[in-house]
């Protein structure tokens, strides 16, 4: 069975390699463009890519590359379509890069099987839950809500709660399940909607089966230590190591759905056979909520940090409340359970930050290409937690 990655010397895509690398009957192609800003400017010394290396065949490009695009494609029977831009925030002032790599990328890939007439018997495509926007809540007087998102004034003034737009009281976040509105707060999370429906109108034009799956908060070893875009684990913990002070955006309580990347590589690879999934949008994730304030704690204990967590009341637009998978439906069709849970994950992924940390994280420039789009907003005030 020949697969075709694009993306494949990513985060995920490196952690598919691996575990198919360890199964029989799998000849695998990798095709990445080993970016600078998750790979460094030496990205064969990288961790990601070492991670893959001789482990596949690899083929260094670009996917909005059409030549090359029909050169990896070729007598490959499943393609699994990783290569995105992924960072929510950086996408609302690089919108001209965002829609280019993932929308035209999309469609260049498309464009190569057109070309080619490959035999393609499906593609799994990596979404995400941001295209739900903030999700599924409910008030306990008027029901089920999917809120627009929270305003600009009620954060500045310290409200950082879901309100019912009838009566104006507090919701609670519900499990988002895949029948939940669509409703995109970002660039990213547009372009990435946008490559859902282009899956679902080429993929059936083509006569090839699909798989769409919206990923949670993905984390793990090889997570991007030197991106400031790729979460909060990694921005914590390389200020943790350094017993830097950390600051916690909002009051502290808004929550993620975390879900290991060795979990969501074993779902994608289940679904490249899996006949249940054809023609499927499905939720990735644990399930489970956990609060960025809990998390910030949790890294602390496990590196002995002298880090103190700043609840500031900083914000960004856009950022959501809470998220959390509805799994359901991917339970049932794939058979298929997160095995790492959060306190044993975090507790490896710190251990191989201590042996990978001192990266050049460039947070505060990201956050200072936030400010000057209008897009972080920092209050002069903090309050602190042990």
């Amino acid at each position: 069975m020949k697969v075709l990655i694009t993306g494949g010397a990513g985060f995920i895509g490196s952690e598919i390699v691996e575990q198919l690398s360890n199964k029989t009957g799998f000849e695998v192609v990798v095709l990445d463009n080993l970016s600078p800003q998750i790979h460094s400017n030496n990205p064969k010394d990288s961790y990601l890519y070492n991670k893959i290396n001789g482990k596949c065949q690899f083929i260094r490009g670009d996917i909005r590359d059409l030549n090359m695009m029909c050169e990896a494609v070729n007598e490959c029977e499943y393609i699994i379509h990783l290569a995105a831009e992924t960072g929510t925030g950086q996408s609302m002032y690089r919108i001209n890069q965002y829609n280019d790599v993932n929308i035209m990328g999309t469609s260049t890939l498309f464009q190569a099987l057109s070309d080619t007439k490959s035999p393609i018997k499906k593609i799994v495509l990596a979404s995400s839950r941001s295209v739900y926007g903030e999700g599924k809540y409910q008030c306990k007087s008027h029901g089920v809500f999917y809120p627009e998102g929270r305003s600009k004034s009620d954060m500045e003034q310290g409200d950082y709660k879901m309100h019912c737009p009838v009566c104006g009281q507090n919701m609670l976040p519900l499990p988002t399940d895949e029948e939940s509105k669509i409703y995109p707060l970002s660039l990213y999370a547009f372009t990435k909607y946008a490559q859902e429906k282009m899956i679902e109108t080429m993929c059936k034009a083509l006569d090839i089966n699909y798989t769409i799956f919206r990923l949670q908060n993905v984390y793990g070893k090889g997570q991007s230590l030197s991106n400031p875009y790729t979460g909060i684990l990694s921005i914590f913990s390389e200020r943790m190591l350094q017993n830097a002070d950390i600051n916690i955006f909002e009051d502290g309580q808004e929550s993620r759905d975390f879900i290991h990347v060795i979990d969501v590589a074993r779902a994608f690879i289940q679904s490249l056979e899996n006949t249940e999934t054809n023609s499927k949008i499905l939720n990735l994730g644990s399930g489970k909520n956990t609060s960025v304030l809990e998390v910030a704690q949790l890294l602390r204990d496990n590196y002995g940090s002298l880090s103190v967590l700043n609840i500031t009341g900083d914000f960004r637009i856009g950022d959501i409340a809470h998220n959390m998978a509805d799994m359901t439906i991917t339970e049932k069709l794939l058979n298929f359970k997160p095995q790492i849970n959060l306190l044993k994950g975090l507790e490896d992924f710190s251990k191989w930050v201590r042996l990978e940390g001192g990266k050049e994280l460039k947070y505060e420039e990201s956050l200072h290409e936030m400010k000057q789009a209008g897009l972080f907003i920092s209050k002069k005030t903090e309050r602190r937690t042990s």
